[in-house]
């Protein structure tokens, strides 16, 4: 048995960002290491802000990927049941990797 704690990984829509938030904050508060996406803003909700390039969105997906890599398992917050494109590879990596995975709602 080891002393380390659990470490999860938080998949899910950047719109999610709260809830996402919110599951980090619970999991961290009970003993958990939470590794999760880097949430932000969507430039259609911040006129004026620095959009990211599709280089860098790229490089994030693949960096998500490698912290999925480092959990024992992955948490999907999925308000409404909602999973988009980006999140539907997460899973399908994290499967393959035999990662356990869980919903915050009903797939």
């Amino acid at each position: 048995m080891s002393d380390r704690p659990e470490i999860v990984c938080i998949c899910g829509s950047v719109r999610f960002g709260e809830e996402m938030r919110a599951a980090n904050r619970d999991l961290t508060l009970a003993g958990v290491i939470v590794v999760g996406p880097g949430v932000f803003p969507r430039a259609e909700d911040h006129e004026g802000n620095e959009v990211l390039t599709n280089e860098q969105k790229a490089a994030l997906g693949a960096l998500h990927l490698r912290k999925i890599d480092l959990a024992d398992r992955v948490l999907v917050v999925n308000p409404g049941g909602y999973i988009g494109e980006s999140t539907s590879r997460e899973i399908a990596y994290a499967r393959a990797a035999g990662k356990p995975i869980s919903f915050t709602d009903p797939v």
